[in-house]
């Protein structure tokens, strides 16, 4: 068989060569034909051009000592954030001097915690303990508190049940972990397991823990936290059978805080929240506890006459109740109260105001504070402030929130106490500037600290003082933004620290 001729279009054995001995075919058909255009310039220069060759990176000369306090000078957000994704060896450097850490993944805990952030002071493992459902519903309710956000399951009994957390024996390892690779730990948040051998481990492991935050808290958890010795600042959150699906008889009771105020003896600050002590309990804790300065009790299921106990606090000289349903249903004898001698600060913060019996006692009790703060109370009305008139030493009053309370009762109060300083008052819709009496604004002349807004009213009046605004007549004034005012919705506001009347 004959070889393909080498000359022909079609044949297999064409080549480049062979193309050179053909006409120009643009001129065969009589048509112009086009050509591509040639590649541009940039292009051509592009590709004759070398690979960049990227610079070499002058921080691996620096030493891991330099190159540590040259992060430690930046601020935490840029140092968390943008130098720690810069290479590996940054992010293991910017590790090693972070300090607060809140974990939300359990798993972290027991692989890569001690690893990644060595030398973390501040621990919060409360959003990492719980377990979120595994199918949410996108029609189901969301429980919002603080940092943690929860799905409730609206069919189950209760909506937050046991299921939500992780095992006891899985929170007992993640501490065990934390305990043998964090000593200098300084504070820890967490969830208490029913009989928590974790918590005898971080209290062993971490020698220098001064700041505990317990969650879930029954008798039983609180055995461990007696072995802080040199724990100063404890926070419990008892268990609730509506919300930790616990049983009964779980929570912190009085058999919990004998337990705490036997082991914990240097505890200065301490706050129970949802607790169901008595008077048994809060004696224990102030006879035990002398260095006690700041109690805070939140949303308490205590039983009658708990507040005689807070006698016994000798160096109390904060409390704070917060989101208290009520104070003490049978506080007792006026004779058998007591008082705390030492108190300088009483703030009551969304509490229900309205028993005058328990109030009065509370007011007994703490009759020697200098600071008053009320705070979004119910039921504070005219005859119920009244009874403020028992703490005479006060020198700082704060009212905001306290929509009952009127000009008239205000007045009978403060104008009784001869030591006042210093006056707050904010968002209490009944007191009224033209209710101000001459010997009101005569007192309100000598107070060295002075913040007045009471309605919306004087809030706008308080900006508008001195600018010609606000007076009646048809001419308008034109449009214009005064220095330290700012305009929202048409309404002048003033953001002043205070205005003397």
């Amino acid at each position: 068989m004959p070889e393909p001729d080498v000359g022909v279009l079609g044949g297999r054995g064409l080549h480049r060569d062979g193309l050179k001995g053909w006409p120009d075919l643009r001129s065969l058909s009589g048509k112009k034909m086009t050509t591509p255009p040639p590649p541009p310039v940039e292009k051509q220069q592009q590709q004759a051009r070398p690979a960049a060759v990227a610079p070499p990176d002058q921080t691996l000369e620096f030493s891991d000592g330099l190159l540590l306090r040259v992060l430690a000078c930046l601020p935490e957000p840029h140092l968390t954030g943008a130098a720690s994704l810069v290479c590996r060896r940054w992010m293991r450097l910017a590790g090693r001097l972070r300090r607060r850490l809140v974990v939300r993944d359990w798993a972290f805990v027991t692989h890569r915690l001690h690893h990644r952030f060595p030398e973390l002071a501040d621990l919060d493992l409360f959003p990492a303990s719980i377990v979120a459902p595994a199918v949410p519903s996108p029609t189901s309710p969301l429980l919002t508190c603080a940092e943690v956000s929860l799905t409730l399951d609206t069919g189950a009994d209760p909506p937050l049940g046991a299921c939500r957390f992780l095992a006891d024996d899985v929170l007992d390892r993640g501490l065990v972990a934390v305990a043998a690779s964090f000593p200098n730990l300084r504070r820890l948040s967490a969830t208490a397991a029913s009989e928590s051998g974790g918590l005898m481990d971080i209290a062993g492991g971490c020698a220098t823990l001064q700041e505990l935050e317990l969650h879930r808290c029954t008798d039983l958890a609180l055995r461990p936290v007696s072995a802080f010795a040199h724990l100063q600042i404890l926070r419990l959150v008892a268990a609730s059978s509506a919300l930790y699906g616990t049983s009964e008889d779980g929570g912190v009771t009085d058999i919990g805080l004998t337990i705490l105020a036997h082991g914990c003896k240097r505890l200065v600050k301490l706050e129970l929240v949802g607790c169901e002590g008595s008077y048994d309990g809060i004696a224990a804790v102030g006879r035990c506890c002398a260095m006690l300065e700041e109690l805070t009790i939140a949303n308490h299921k205590m039983d009658n006459g708990w507040l005689a106990a807070l006698a016994f606090c000798g160096n109390l000289k904060t409390l704070r109740l917060q989101g208290c349903c009520r104070i003490d249903d049978d506080p007792g004898p006026a004779e058998h109260l007591g008082a705390c001698l030492t108190l300088e600060s009483l703030q009551l913060q969304q509490c229900q105001l309205r028993d005058r019996r328990a109030l009065h006692a509370l007011l007994l009790v703490c009759e020697g504070a200098r600071e008053l703060l009320v705070q979004n109370c119910w039921g504070l009305e005219d005859d119920m402030f009244a009874m403020a008139g028992l703490c005479r030493r006060v020198k700082f009053l704060s009212l905001e929130g306290c929509s009952q309370l009127t000009t008239r009762g205000l007045e009978s109060v403060i104008t009784s106490w001869s030591d006042l300083q210093s006056l707050k008052v904010v968002s209490c819709d009944k007191i009224k500037d033209e209710e101000i009496s001459p010997a009101l604004s005569e007192l309100f002349s000598t107070f060295k600290e002075l913040k007045w807004r009471p309605d919306n009213k004087s809030r706008l009046a308080a900006s508008l003082a001195g600018t010609g605004m606000g007076k009646k007549g048809r001419v308008l004034c034109k449009r214009q933004i005064l220095p330290g005012h700012q305009r929202v919705k048409g309404t002048m506001l003033n953001y002043s620290t205070g205005v003397a009347a």
